[in-house]
């Protein structure tokens, strides 16, 4: 009897010992995810350096199709990545894989190749906020006064950034603008891919994201590649188009759209916070970028201001 009710005190510290060791272990996944994101703006650059950015865009969204179909096919009865997949919920799988995933990376490349990897990266950090908003409009979250100081304290920032805009020639208006729509984009994708990948499973999500936009890319890409002398393309930036195509793309979706299904929508974005940090450093050392003074102000009222707004989450905001 005693043995029993030993056993019994044991069960919970056990149950909690192993759920923070699965915590743990999806926030060191989030890191891997945080790494493969923060590389993908320099790979950006190099590929178009080389290479029309809307096929760098069309040939990433390809390659992410064809690596997708055999990884389907092995992770589709796997009970952690699967889902109960109907066809009739196909249409709606296309309309958001589509237009979230894939309109949001070829908007992304066009942005990045148009302006610096420390303005895209510090504009990339806006997402939580976008998320918020539009989890707020779906009544999923609740904005309260210091969420709202946060997201303008972020606006803040961003209106420096742009007053900077001399201090950095390479920058351009035009570029941090479709970097901030695809940061929408992807806001969309976070509170609609949500549910979509609870219901169908997550490899089914981005196989219908990536094999639908591969399907829909091929012509131009096609008709592009045929145009281009490909001999002098270097080596460097087709590996570039590889990366973005397998790293970035499927593998670093996979982990986001898993990490969707265990914790609040806000709270796996905000991770993007995070990568202005770890992309300029990289950029600095491969592209030799070098930020203005404008930058550093801006960066420090955009990451204040998004850190204000996932604090302002964790200490009692709602999440329905």
């Amino acid at each position: 009897m005693r043995e029993a009710v030993h056993e019994t005190k044991k069960a919970p510290k056990l149950a909690a010992a192993a759920g923070q060791r699965a915590g743990l272990g999806l926030y060191a996944l989030l890191g891997v995810m945080l790494a493969c994101w923060s590389a993908n703006f320099t790979f950006v650059k190099l590929a178009t350096d080389e290479l029309p950015a809307l096929l760098v865009a069309c040939l990433r969204t390809v390659c992410s199709g064809v690596f997708m179909i055999p990884l389907y096919l092995i992770l589709r009865k796997n009970p952690t990545l699967g889902g109960d997949f109907r066809w009739k919920k196909a249409p709606m799988l296309l309309a958001i894989g589509v237009a979230g995933i894939v309109g949001n990376q070829s908007v992304f490349v066009l942005g990045v190749s148009k302006t610096t990897v420390a303005h895209s990266a510090l504009l990339t950090a806006l997402t939580p906020i976008f998320v918020l908003l539009g989890a707020a409009a779906a009544r999923h979250e609740r904005l309260s006064t210091l969420k709202l100081f946060g997201m303008a304290l972020a606006v803040a920032g961003v209106v420096v950034l742009q007053a900077g805009h001399a201090q950095t020639r390479s920058a351009s208006l035009l570029g941090d603008g479709l970097v901030v729509v695809s940061g929408a984009m992807f806001a969309g994708f976070s509170i609609f891919g949500k549910k979509a990948a609870a219901e169908c499973g997550i490899i089914t999500v981005n196989t219908f994201a990536f094999v639908g936009g591969g399907v829909l890319a091929l012509p131009y890409t096609v008709w592009e590649m045929h145009r281009l002398n490909l001999q002098a393309v270097s080596l460097k930036a087709w590996l570039s188009v590889l990366y973005m195509g397998i790293v970035s793309s499927i593998v670093a979706y996979l982990i986001y759209v898993s990490a969707l299904r265990r914790l609040p929508a806000s709270r796996v974005a905000s991770v993007s916070y995070l990568q202005p940090i770890f992309a300029t450093l990289l950029a600095m050392s491969v592209l030799g970028e070098h930020p203005g003074n404008a930058f550093l102000a801006g960066a420090a009222l955009v990451l204040s201001g998004v850190w204000i707004t996932q604090t302002s989450y964790s200490q009692g905001g709602s999440n329905k």
